[in-house]
């Protein structure tokens, strides 16, 4: 019988023409099983060391995964006193797990995880589509290992999310660029809604970089391309909108408050403290609100920025704070940029690696010149969204440059130049924490300027062996600093609003945030000789019928109490205590109903000018003399017992 089975070529005994077209289909093959690999070792490995992470997140989680109403609004608690000060479409992925495998540290983490492992593999497929198969390995590999991507891809703040959307709408759009397809640019456009709604206006930020590539690039005529670039613009508004929309329409007393606004309003939020305030610093006089993100527990007029990200300048994204998390291959990125613009200069406007190039590094430039220049808050876990430019780059140049250095001194010169600069910047960055892996900074650079000079000499005085042994050292050269970064990661627990990835370099003023990071051991605000769990377990024998087992003041305590109970815990001013929520009044109108029985008054002493400060030392003023002090265990707790008020 005729054996009709095709078999692929055997490489030992195959013409020497067809051994590279198999070796490439097998690398092609392996390339994104490979990627997914390395990407879930970094982000699953000791996953839930950091145990609830940001248990601001958190709290939003489990109320997600106990009402619907609290996925849809962000709550903080399932009963929906008041939200985020965030849109919800992270916490609500995340609360969609904790329903399905109940609250755990794994639960809330691996979907954050998982977005990370399909941010890598959804990059390789955009680079590929532009610049080849080895660009997008290349490019996958260096979005995977960079300090910050490991961090934030293992924690619960919504960046993770953000960035997978904003790379999945960048590959969403390399495929309506092939010829001209608007669709895929309105499925672009929605998903960077999306991202709206993970983390508002920052989501826009690659916004100049797709209109200006559609423009430049869409193989179809100049009116077409307008065209096609106001079609998306008015589906970017659609999906980043319908959710504000609905809030906005919603009466206040069918929704609950938005959290971090001062007038209860979604779009105050996002165009004020969550927007421009971010650039700009400016938050209204004598206000007191902070964010979960920022690890604030209170603020005022102009505070930020410089808390947490430096000074602002030219060189930000090097800094103490920022450069150990995406500093490492900056520079070989802008490098990369001078190259394109060389080495295509002449090139069609339709040509796939100019789209790329332009899509890529004007979304690197937007990104860097915002977050060096903006004078309101910022933390350097946002970098998180420069990786994928900076790898796509890098991937790109790298694999041009070493096909054209057969034919161009001057492409060998500029690919040594780019190992060269890595090898500097990871020097000076591993200097930075001397007691960090000592010498690990100056074995680098000697290695990187070896392979350096050895690349920049043409291939035909040393020899292909060589040329390619010497590329590969550079190439472990470059990824060395920042995989011991990522490795020191992987081991710490890390809690609060303001995480950074790998040691700490010496002269940094970021640290651990002030306030931030209770977990269900801790329930900061009442007295220290009571336990959470103590507290916890009188306040559910006695919640009767209450909605809430008892009214706290700020995050900071409530996170703690209602993360122990699994019951909803109202947070009185959201966060920080700031927001002007509940009023005297309102406070007065629950405990009246039955709806609130036991309120612990703030004893961390946070009254302040204005907002919600005032606010608390009302509210506390009347609880402490109206209703009824608990002592648990003979201890006194600053818990209060207003059943007796409410009649």
């Amino acid at each position: 019988m005729t054996d009709l089975t095709v078999r692929p070529p055997d490489l030992a005994t195959a013409p020497r023409s067809l051994r590279w077209p198999v070796a490439r289909a097998s690398m092609e093959t392996l390339a994104i099983p490979a990627l997914a690999g390395l990407a879930a070792v970094l982000y699953f490995v000791n996953l839930t060391v950091s145990g609830f992470a940001n248990t601001y997140y958190t709290m939003a989680a489990q109320a997600a995964s106990q009402s619907w109403s609290a996925l849809f609004f962000g709550a903080l608690d399932g009963q929906g006193f008041i939200t985020l000060d965030k849109p919800p479409l992270a916490t609500a992925l995340m609360g969609l797990s904790v329903k399905a495998f109940g609250l755990s540290s794994f639960s809330l983490l691996a979907p954050q995880a998982l977005l990370g492992v399909g941010s890598v593999v959804v990059l390789y497929l955009a680079v590929r589509r532009s610049f080849g198969p080895a660009a997008a390995l290349l490019a996958g590999v260096l979005m995977a290992v960079t300090p910050v991507a490991v961090l934030i891809f293992r924690y619960d703040n919504p960046d993770a999310l953000l960035t997978f959307l904003l790379v999945s709408a960048a590959w969403a759009l390399g495929r309506g660029l092939e010829g001209g397809r608007l669709r895929w640019a309105l499925l672009a456009a929605t998903l960077v809604g999306a991202a709206f709604l993970t983390k508002y206006l920052q989501a826009w930020l690659v916004l100049p970089a797709f209109a200006l590539v559609w423009l430049i690039c869409a193989p179809v005529s100049l009116k077409r391309r307008i065209g096609g670039v106001l079609a998306s613009g008015l589906a970017v508004a659609l999906a980043s909108g319908w959710w504000v929309a609905i809030v906005e329409l919603l009466p206040a007393a069918s929704r609950p408050y938005i959290g971090g606004s001062e007038t209860n309003s979604a779009l105050e939020l996002l165009l004020g403290y969550d927007g421009l305030g971010r650039l700009f610093g400016n938050r209204p006089p004598g206000s007191t609100l902070g964010s979960a993100a920022d690890g604030l527990p209170f603020g005022g007029p102009g505070s930020g920025g410089g808390s947490f990200g430096g000074v602002p300048g030219f060189l930000r994204m090097l800094n103490e704070q920022f450069g150990g998390q995406i500093g490492w291959l900056l520079p070989a990125a802008a490098l990369s940029i001078l190259a394109a613009i060389v080495i295509h200069r002449r090139a069609s406007r339709t040509d796939r690696r100019v789209a790329g190039y332009v899509l890529w590094a004007v979304w690197l430039l937007v990104h860097v010149a915002v977050f060096s220049f903006m004078s309101g808050i910022i933390h350097p876990y946002y970098t998180v969204i420069l990786a994928p430019a900076i790898a796509a780059l890098i991937g790109a140049a790298t694999t041009e440059l070493w096909a054209l250095r057969r034919g161009s001194r001057l492409a060998g010169v500029a690919l040594a130049a780019g190992v060269v600069v890595t090898g500097i910047t990871a020097w000076a960055l591993l200097e930075r924490t001397p007691a960090f892996l000592p010498g690990l900074g100056l074995g680098i650079l000697a290695v990187s300027v070896a392979a350096g000079i050895v690349i920049a000499i043409p291939e035909g005085l040393v020899g292909r062996r060589i040329s390619r042994a010497a590329v590969t050292v550079a190439l472990v050269a470059a990824l060395a600093g920042p995989l011991a970064f990522a490795a020191d990661t992987m081991t710490i627990a890390y809690g609060g609003g303001d995480p950074g990835a790998g040691p700490q370099a010496t002269n940094t003023n970021g640290g651990p945030p002030p306030g931030d990071g209770a977990g269900p051991g801790s329930a900061g605000g009442f007295d220290g000789a009571v336990s959470t769990q103590a507290l916890v377990d009188y306040l559910v024998a006695n919640q009767g019928n209450a909605r809430w087992i008892v009214a706290v003041t700020g995050s900071q305590t409530s996170t703690g109490i209602q993360l122990a109970a699994g019951l909803p815990v109202m947070t009185m001013g959201g966060f920080s205590g700031g927001d002007p929520t509940p009023t005297l009044d309102q406070l007065q109108a629950y405990i009246a109903s039955g709806e609130v029985r036991f309120v612990l008054v703030d004893t961390g002493g946070r009254p302040g000018p204005g907002g919600g400060g005032g606010l608390n030392s009302v509210r506390t003023a009347w609880v402490t003399s109206t209703c009824t002090p608990v002592a648990i265990g003979g201890a006194t707790t600053g818990l209060y017992d207003c059943a007796a008020a409410s009649g």
